[in-house]
């Protein structure tokens, strides 16, 4: 049975949540109902198509094979990530997150970046649509920052990287992505918020 957000919320720090990274029905329906969370990557294009970074995707992109994975795991929660210049106001943000909504089966939406992305994700909560925050190593900013860099490697980004997660949260999103991050900084965000913290190659402390 599919998952709610109260419910997913109530996992944090009681029981590890699992989410796995799903572009077709096929690959989907093999985690159906087994999984919590299934996330439809703006990677795609990097798995299917070798490309070097997440970058190309479309949104056009993301809501087919957003389709498909819905279709192929009714009973779990899914995730579609927007993809890069997808975001970049209020109401761009907005248009984009409404297609996704009505066009897919998606219980919710990702999109990378700190407390700079707070109003545009406090614009779509308060709008009805669900979101997920991601910060760390945010592949949409690879080429801006001159490659993939590991975040969370001093005090001081640390605690940038706690009050980007603050600010996520208090503009309504109700799930955190961590990429790239120390063990220890990974730590430091998950105990700093009330929503559950998803850890990408962040060490074994966080809620998923």
């Amino acid at each position: 049975m599919k998952l709610t957000i109260s419910k997913l919320q109530n996992k944090k720090g009681k029981e590890k949540i699992s989410m796995v990274t799903a572009y077709d029905a096929l690959f989907a329906k093999l985690f159906n109902g087994k999984i919590d969370i299934i996330l439809v990557g703006d990677s795609l294009n990097m798995s299917f198509l070798g490309k070097e970074d997440t970058i190309s995707a479309s949104l056009d992109q993301m809501i087919y094979h957003t389709q498909a994975v819905c279709n192929g795991a009714k009973d779990t929660f899914v995730v579609c990530d927007m993809p890069f210049g997808t975001y970049i106001d209020k109401k761009t943000a907005m248009q984009n997150a409404t297609r996704v909504f009505q066009e897919t089966k998606a219980d919710a939406i990702k999109i990378e970046g700190g407390k700079e992305k707070a109003k545009i994700i406090k614009h779509l909560t308060t709008n009805s649509i669900a979101v997920v925050g991601h910060i760390g190593l945010m592949p949409q900013n690879v080429r801006s920052e001159g490659g993939y860099k590991i975040k969370g490697k001093d005090q001081q980004n640390i605690q940038k990287l706690i009050q980007d997660a603050k600010a996520i949260q208090d503009a309504g999103a109700f799930l955190l992505v961590v990429e790239g991050v120390k063990p220890q900084a990974a730590m430091q965000i998950t105990q700093s918020v009330n929503i559950p913290v998803i850890g990408i190659g962040a060490g074994v402390n966080t809620d998923g």
